[in-house]
């Protein structure tokens, strides 16, 4: 099933950035659709002890309670992502974390159990966090922070849950 659907025309309002010029850097982020295809592209900075850009997408109800995790496929430039998901267990800016590494200018599928996200608030773990909980999922976004200044790239063909053996 498809947790997102970059073939709606509608899609691209329903995504929004958040970088590190919250906490004073100047990297910058956008999430836009070319035939189908989501692409989070941007520029990181470590200036002003900045380092991350993020997109995340409106709240939704997305019904994953009988899925086992999430397969994305993706084509990127060989940096390290993240894949965010956000339920109201955790306090206000913090997420479920899975991270994943692209092979620059592959499409290639990534498989994330739900045993693969760890909590985290600005960069950290949250050792007293409960575990993420698929149907209590209301957000999706993506994160780029891997020490790296530069022009980042990540095509997203696909967002869609692993459906659970019957």
């Amino acid at each position: 099933m498809r947790v997102v659907d970059f073939n709606n025309p509608g899609e691209a309002d329903a995504w929004w950035a958040v970088n590190d010029g919250v906490m004073g850097g100047v990297s910058h982020s956008h999430l836009r659709i070319v035939e189908g295809v989501g692409i989070f592209e941007g520029h990181t900075s470590l200036e002003n002890g900045g380092g991350f850009a993020s997109v995340r997408r409106q709240p939704a109800r997305y019904g994953l309670g009988n899925c086992t995790g999430i397969r994305l496929s993706v084509r990127g430039d060989g940096r390290t992502y993240q894949l965010r998901l956000r339920t109201r267990a955790l306090p206000e800016g913090g997420a479920y974390r899975a991270r994943f590494t692209t092979v620059n200018g592959e499409w290639v599928d990534v498989i994330l159990g739900w045993s693969e996200f760890e909590p985290v608030f600005r960069g950290r773990l949250l050792d007293d966090a409960p575990p993420l909980v698929a149907n209590d999922i209301q957000q999706v976004g993506f994160l780029i922070a891997d020490q790296c200044a530069g022009d980042f790239h990540l095509e997203i063909a696909s967002i869609e849950s692993i459906a659970a053996p019957v």
